[in-house]
């Protein structure tokens, strides 16, 4: 009988156990808001390190999402950007119930790509020197929800209303002004607060008490019930780690 040295005994184990993580690694095809793509990206590599699971990211406007959920597409996971479309997708059949949980509570921004262009209280929206205001399609994004909803209760919705440009999603909004498309527009504060980096340009907070709190739910969808890696994703969403990473770009929680 052959005899296997204790070293080379535990080597083997050590190699059965790497073997045996890497056949357990999956992947999990997420859909995820655009706002929080940034430090989900983190959060994904923090979730590969931890499970060896991998997050497959599509990026782009909640609404639109719900949309394509509707029409078969193979998401495991929607991490939104709102509360009511995991509700609805729950209602529809589509995502299990009891999985919806409040992941982050999100910021609104008035922001310019020009340093002091954007006073602190915002007053450059009702002084209308300039010709675009950028905005995310407010029927698919609920931050431009959130930004006309703004508008609204500062009067300014029907003054503004020939300059108002409208993005697909809040990226593209942002995009609109820092391309300088639009003098300035409405976004999220985890798109110019970033972890690390100089702020670029300039920009107001929004008062919360302008708009309807944007209470941002992770659901698990029907398609990835079965999946230990969707799962293990939206668990690892509620970590310590994650929670970490979420507050940093300027989220609540």
């Amino acid at each position: 009988m052959l005899s296997v040295p204790s070293c080379s005994r535990a080597l083997l184990c050590t190699a059965a156990m790497l073997i045996g993580a890497c056949a357990q690694a999956d992947e999990v095809q997420v859909a995820v808001a655009a706002n929080f793509a940034g430090p989900f990206q983190q959060i994904a590599a923090g979730f590969q390190a931890a499970t060896g699971h991998q997050a497959i990211v599509a990026i782009g406007s909640t609404g639109k999402f719900h949309t394509q959920i509707r029409n078969g597409a193979p998401f495991a996971v929607l991490i939104a950007a709102d509360d009511e479309t995991p509700a609805k997708l729950i209602n529809e059949g589509l995502a299990v119930k009891g999985s919806s949980f409040t992941y982050a509570v999100g910021k609104l921004v008035l922001w310019s790509a020009r340093a002091a262009y954007v006073d602190p209280k915002g007053e450059v929206l009702k002084k209308g020197d300039f010709q675009h205001l950028a905005v995310a399609n407010p029927r698919l994004a609920p931050y431009g929800a959130a930004a006309m909803e703004a508008l609204g209760k500062l009067g300014l919705s029907d003054n503004l209303a020939p300059r108002i440009v409208q993005g697909e999603n809040i990226a593209q909004a942002q995009q609109f002004v820092a391309t300088g498309n639009a003098e300035l527009g409405f976004v999220a504060l985890s798109q110019v607060a970033v972890p690390g980096k100089p702020q670029l340009g300039s920009f107001w907070l929004v008062p919360t008490d302008l708009y309807t709190p944007i209470r941002q739910n992770a659901v698990l969808l029907k398609t990835g019930a079965n999946q230990a890696a969707a799962q293990a994703l939206l668990k690892h969403l509620q970590s310590d780690a994650a929670k970490a990473v979420i507050q940093a770009w300027g989220y609540g929680l």
